[in-house]
């Protein structure tokens, strides 16, 4: 971990970089996929499941028959520590439900705006080196609880070609029945089109390495809407002296072994702990299963020592991150404060760990600072809203000469005809009832 001491807000954009590769080197690669996929369909997504993958399968479907029998193979611990994951963050997204919104902006004019499910949308589950079977739930519930029509989930296969039985698992509680073995930019590319087996989709959401969010960022240009660009998965921890430095080490490392291009930040007001994470990181490391992947994500890892908690506001602002975690004295200054982040844990007994699985928050969050301008899935992720109004005789008397105005001023001549005629059609009859 490299550390910096009380840097100046000028060097905050050095800082701020993520270890990601510049998505004018990744598109030539995600174009050419997404045309053949254009182009061919599933016989495209097969070769590139066989180059990425390294696996030919005969099908990209996930039958009914093992979706269903998905348990059999999973620990009686495991199933219900997913069925406690799944009731928390169905608890929590179920509570974002909204009413009805309705209002007379003036006496006869009503509008309103209702909330209307999303018709058929994708979902990607990372694969890879680990099956990140939680963010089916992630996804999936509130999918579910939104009333989407068409739940398409996709994910890569293992090096069996199979799915793996915790994806399905979790599929089976969200009820999501058409599940394709197909992940990278093919996957993204077989939504965005429609292949001969995989369904079109509206709208894409899920996390994913870099490439699968340069593929997107590509589907957008195709009338596909995303939920954001979620790209390596990043966390910025800011402790001070009352820290414990094993608990900000596990930390630190559990988002560091996500995935080699993963990003870690400690920022705290006091040297001391700095180097007392630095210590227990090194030891805590050694012991973990994926030490490789963990070891190559901290080559890009930072520590920044700054004298104020302002001065540590003022870079947690700018940085934006994807996870939060305060464990600070300050704690209250820190959320009083706080603009940017995708989601926020707080204290010293609140792990990262705990809304990446089963707090109930969504874990599916903005990376590389669209925390400034994104938020993290949720309910009205899987929403639209449509906005209604009803103006009555009365209504339009009372608004219809400023609506003719404001079209006249524009220079609008058919927007004021619009009115002008219903006005007089109006006056007409009333004149024939005297």
């Amino acid at each position: 971990m490299k550390i910096y001491n009380n840097p100046n807000t000028e060097s905050f954009t050095e800082l701020t970089q993520r270890p990601e590769q510049a998505l004018s080197n990744l598109m030539p690669l995600v174009s050419t996929i997404f045309d053949e996929v254009k182009a061919k369909g599933d016989k495209a997504v097969a070769k590139y499941t066989e180059l990425f993958d390294g696996v030919r399968l005969n099908s990209n479907s996930v039958n009914a028959q093992n979706i269903q029998e998905s348990d059999k193979n999973l620990s009686k611990e495991l199933k219900e520590a997913i069925n406690l994951a799944y009731k928390n963050i169905k608890k929590f997204h179920q509570a974002q439900k909204t009413e009805t919104v309705k209002v007379e902006t003036m006496p006869g004019v009503v509008c309103w705006q209702e909330k209307k499910p999303i018709e058929k949308v994708g979902l990607y589950v990372p694969g890879g080196s680990a099956a990140l079977f939680s963010s089916v739930l992630m996804l999936g519930i509130p999918a579910q609880i939104a009333g989407c029509q068409e739940i398409v989930l996709v994910s890569p296969p293992t090096k069996k070609g199979k799915l793996a039985p915790e994806i399905a698992y979790a599929a089976k509680l969200c009820g999501i029945t058409k599940i394709y073995k197909v992940g990278g930019i093919q996957a993204i590319a077989a939504l965005t089109f429609g292949t001969q087996s995989i369904p079109k989709v509206y709208k894409i959401l899920g996390p994913g390495n870099q490439y699968v969010t340069a593929a997107k960022q590509l589907a957008t240009n195709h009338k596909v809407a995303i939920d954001m660009p979620a790209g390596p998965s990043e966390l910025l921890v800011v402790a001070d002296k009352i820290a414990n430095p094993a608990f900000v080490a596990a930390d630190l490392l559990s988002q560091a072994e996500h995935g080699e291009d993963s990003q870690v930040v400690l920022v705290s007001t006091s040297k001391r702990l700095l180097k007392q994470v630095e210590t227990s990181m090194k030891k805590q490391l050694e012991k973990l299963s994926r030490k490789d992947i963990a070891s190559k994500a901290l080559e890009n890892a930072i520590g920044i020592y700054f004298k104020t908690p302002q001065q540590a506001l003022d870079f947690i602002n700018n940085y934006a991150p994807e996870h939060l975690s305060i464990q600070s004295n300050d704690e209250s200054f820190y959320l009083k404060g706080l603009q940017n982040a995708g989601s926020v844990f707080i204290g010293s007994l609140t792990p990262e760990s705990a809304g990446d699985y089963a707090s109930g928050t969504n874990h599916t969050l903005p990376t590389n600072a669209f925390a400034k301008q994104y938020s993290g899935v949720n309910l009205d992720s899987f929403l639209k809203s449509i906005t209604y109004q009803k103006i009555s005789e009365t209504g339009l008397q009372n608004i219809g000469k400023s609506v003719e105005i404001l079209a006249e001023a524009e220079g609008l001549q058919a927007h004021k005809n619009a009115v002008s005629l219903r006005l007089e059609s109006l006056k007409n009859n009333q004149d024939a009832e005297k």
